[in-house]
């Protein structure tokens, strides 16, 4: 199914890309919040939960590379707005059922565009943190299920995936 050009947000009537024109959306209070998990190795979950890597703290190092990158989004994905962010939660907890580790990231702002991208990227980074860290001895850790879990606020209304 084609979708027509004038429908795509990124595409103007020309066929050219666009950044998406938001000055007549109104400023409102936006939150959203993505997951993702990194199954690996019982091996591999072992030396995470031990701080026995190498490389060191796993889950704190990814972490704070998941808080950098949602400040970095519109860096990394050409047609992102820069967006001021008033919080930006990633947590990333051990679970033995994988093995593996659970990231979540909680973004907020205020604004006339949504941080769902924020959101996104901070757990994508995260897990590709988790990944660089523990490489060396797991060269078969699978990064899996990285999806929006809720958007709230904006003309889209709420959004609500699990």
């Amino acid at each position: 199914m084609q979708m027509e050009k004038d429908k795509l947000s990124h595409i103007d009537s020309a066929g050219r890309i666009q950044m998406v024109n938001i000055d007549q959306k109104s400023e409102t209070e936006r939150l959203a919040v993505a997951g993702g998990s990194v199954q690996m190795a019982q091996k591999t979950y072992d030396l995470i939960a031990e701080g026995a890597l190498k490389k060191g703290d796993a889950l704190l190092t990814a972490q704070i590379a998941g808080i950098m990158a949602a400040k970095r989004t519109a860096e990394l994905i050409p047609l992102c707005h820069p967006i001021s962010l008033t919080q930006i939660d990633v947590d990333c907890v051990l679970n033995p059922a994988l093995p593996g580790v659970d990231i979540s990231a909680r973004v907020r702002t205020t604004g006339r565009t949504g941080a769902e991208m924020e959101a996104l990227t901070a757990v994508s980074i995260a897990a590709l943190t988790i990944y660089d860290m523990a490489k060396a001895v797991d060269k078969k850790i699978i990064i899996q299920n990285i999806r929006l879990i809720e958007k709230h606020g904006g003309m889209s209304g709420d959004i609500v995936n699990e």
